[in-house]
């Protein structure tokens, strides 16, 4: 009897002993089960997020008003897209015509025509600009270089973020192969926002291929009809302040003078 009750001890310990085993077995299973989960978690999380900030390196504009240029102007409000906002130039002050005119940067006057046939809206908005004197003394902010060749002007604050009182679209004139010649001037914008057009222009100084984003390429409002080969030798072969290839010109650059008839 006392041999049964011992045999029966040691099988209630043996016993404990293995559901014991057991919960500590599957205490590590979901242990490891949960560690997977918040492994799979992060690295969807990081993903994501250097996802998210390719495409908005991307899609900044050219080379972002801070490539693609940014990206461009930014209002002081920024509307919503698909709208104009302020009071924006008549379409009609470009006549539908080719405008002439010298841009002067620094002391290298720039011989330029706007087409105002093919971007009527674009090239109304700079006629009122430069008419009424608001270039004058603004800065060439940023200076891109290394597959966008670029010099972005038209900034009255100085640091990509200023613009008129007003914003407009849609873009005009883009080149539907996204090649935009040496010479070529364009107005830069906000990316993914094709009514985000201001003041801020940008002068194509190498042959740049230009993605296009959601909202389309960029206006062409123009080109530099001579003088070009000056800017390169006196701005922009200096390349930037920093040495990148992207930031503010190594040579300071100021718009001395813009007339246009």
């Amino acid at each position: 009897m006392a041999s049964n009750d011992r045999q029966a001890r040691e099988e209630r310990a043996r016993l404990r002993t293995y559901r014991a085993r057991q919960e500590v077995h599957a205490r590590k299973q979901r242990r490891r089960t949960r560690d997977n989960v918040i492994a799979v978690v992060a690295l969807i999380v990081v993903l994501a997020l250097a996802t998210a900030a390719q495409l908005l390196y991307f899609n900044g504009g050219p080379g972002t008003p801070e490539a693609e240029p940014t990206a461009t102007p930014t209002p002081t409000a920024t509307p919503p897209a698909g709208e104009n906002e302020g009071d924006v130039p008549s379409a009609d002050i470009a006549e539908g015509r080719t405008w002439t005119g010298v841009l002067t940067l620094n002391d290298i006057p720039l011989g330029v025509e706007l087409d105002g046939a093919a971007a009527p809206q674009a090239v109304s908005s700079e006629i009122s600009l430069i008419r009424s004197g608001f270039y004058d003394g603004t800065t060439c902010h940023r200076l891109t270089k290394d597959n966008i060749w670029v010099l972005q002007c038209g900034d009255p604050v100085g640091d990509g973020t200023g613009g008129p009182d007003y914003s407009y679209g849609p873009v005009e004139n883009a080149p539907a192969d996204g090649e935009y010649p040496a010479g070529t001037i364009a107005m830069a914008r906000q990316s993914l926002d094709g009514y985000s057009h201001g003041s801020q222009f940008f002068i194509v100084y190498e042959d740049t291929h230009l993605t296009p984003d959601e909202a389309g390429g960029y206006t062409v409002i123009g080109r530099v009809t001579s003088g070009l080969e000056e800017l390169r030798s006196g701005i922009t072969d200096a390349g930037t302040a920093d040495g990148s290839t992207d930031g503010a010109p190594a040579v300071p650059v100021t718009i001395t003078g813009f007339t246009i008839e």
